[in-house]
């Protein structure tokens, strides 16, 4: 069975450092002891009072280090979940480089103590050779992990933090809307009203996120039985105790329940996997919390417009409905819930448009925003974003008495306050 990304993640945290601990402990007590016995005259120059040293230095200074290190990454973290956004700052957490790193010291730590134990073994005044090497190389790799966490860490900078976030949204968009020619049309159309409900799954258990939808699973699994599955809860939705999950209609046998529940993937926590809404959430959740009181960074709140402002040039080329779902022959199986232009419109600009509506440069940024969607757009998507437009322009005239300050907000300026052109909206 397909590993969920909820699940996936615990792995990366937990598996990864849990391996080197566990392939550390078995070379460390079979290589010593084949040197020992198959390769006795393989041994280094170097006195045991050095290796001795070196390896209880190694030891030592790695724990402590792994200690410090760690230390400051979860306090840079905690800081950051609190300036940008918690939800974010998980998935920079969760980076398999920190796992990576972790088992990396962890092994170094634990090879060099193992090494102790066999440098004079016996009293032979012999150093096994390899095994003092592989201290070296796991020295080596320490360090070299050190550096790539020291690079993760600075992902935390805001600026790479947004574009971060926008590659995931990008990423997901890629995958939700490929291909972007049209899906075939149902052979003939199906009235849902017509087609008694015959089965309801619901939720069981505390409340989880859903993840995303296999649709391949039930497309089948509809086909199956000659019927209609409608989802009810989407992507990105929390369901509780007894929400309904989807409702099978005009069915001729009752559905396997247990399969039903298996094509959701059901979390913790919102994924990217089939959410594009989830990166403009982030990037909308950085943007705001500049604009609070407590930060006031409205510069902060451009560049989230920036990554905004790409995300939905992209949705916007693409054919964003794909709710319906036929089978091989053309009939309709499936129905899921996506969001539409409008629900896209309405995450990435409502909340930014409110907390920044008395900063000049924010409202100057979103005009330009609204005017380049508008020029690379088709016309389709053109009545939407001329509401945006009306409603952009009663927010400058309510938030703004003076005229000049009126007439400076409404200029379009992809700065912010950068070089804007002389147009109102």
């Amino acid at each position: 069975m397909k590993a969920t990304p909820q699940q996936r993640l615990k792995l990366t945290s937990w598996g990864i450092p849990l391996a080197y601990i566990v392939a550390t402990l078995i070379v460390g007590l079979s290589l010593p002891r084949v040197e020992h016995r198959f390769l006795p005259h393989l041994v280094t120059t170097m006195s045991p009072a050095s290796a001795m040293a070196i390896c209880s230095s190694i030891a030592s200074g790695m724990i402590a280090l792994t200690g410090i290190v760690f230390s400051l990454a979860f306090v840079m973290v905690q800081f950051s979940a609190m300036a940008y956004s918690p939800r974010l700052v998980l998935w920079m957490a969760r980076d398999p480089v920190v796992s990576h790193a972790l088992g990396i010291f962890s092994a170094t730590f634990l090879y060099a103590l193992h090494m102790l134990a066999w440098v004079d073994r016996s009293a032979s005044g012999q150093v096994p050779l390899i095994s003092l090497w592989l201290v070296f190389g796991l020295l080596v790799a320490s360090m070299g992990m050190f550096i790539a966490l020291i690079e993760r860490i600075g992902m935390l900078q805001v600026g790479r933090m947004l574009i971060f976030t926008g590659d995931q949204g990008r990423k997901a968009i890629d995958e939700l809307y490929r291909p972007k020619e049209p899906a075939p049309a149902p052979s003939e159309p199906v009235r849902l009203g017509g087609l008694p409900v015959t089965q309801t799954v619901t939720h069981v258990g505390r409340p989880k996120v859903i993840q995303a939808v296999r649709v391949t699973e039930l497309v089948k699994l509809a086909k199956e039985s000659d019927a209609v599955i409608e989802v009810v809860a989407a992507v990105g939705d929390t369901v509780l105790e007894m929400t309904p999950l989807l409702q099978v209609r005009g069915a001729r046998q009752s559905l396997d329940e247990q399969a039903l529940k298996s094509a959701f993937e059901i979390g913790d926590e919102r994924t990217f996997e089939q959410d594009p809404k989830y990166a403009l959430r982030l990037v909308v959740d950085i943007a705001i919390k500049a604009l609070s009181p407590a930060i006031n960074d409205p510069t902060t709140a451009v560049q989230a417009l920036d990554q905004i402002e790409d995300l939905l040039i992209r949705l916007g080329e693409c054919r964003l409905r794909i709710c319906d779902f036929p089978d091989e022959r053309g009939s309709l199986r499936l129905i899921v819930p996506f969001p539409t232009w409008d629900d896209f419109l309405r995450l990435a600009l409502d909340e930014i448009r409110y907390c920044g509506a008395s900063s000049v440069q924010v409202m100057r940024r979103m005009n330009a925003l609204i005017e380049n969607l508008l020029a690379v757009l088709p016309a389709k998507r053109h009545a939407a974003l001329r509401n945006w437009e009306t409603r952009l322009r009663a927010t400058v005239a309510r938030t703004f008495a003076d005229e000049a300050e009126k007439h400076d907000a409404s200029v379009a300026d992809r700065q912010g306050l950068g070089i804007g052109e002389e147009k109102t909206l």
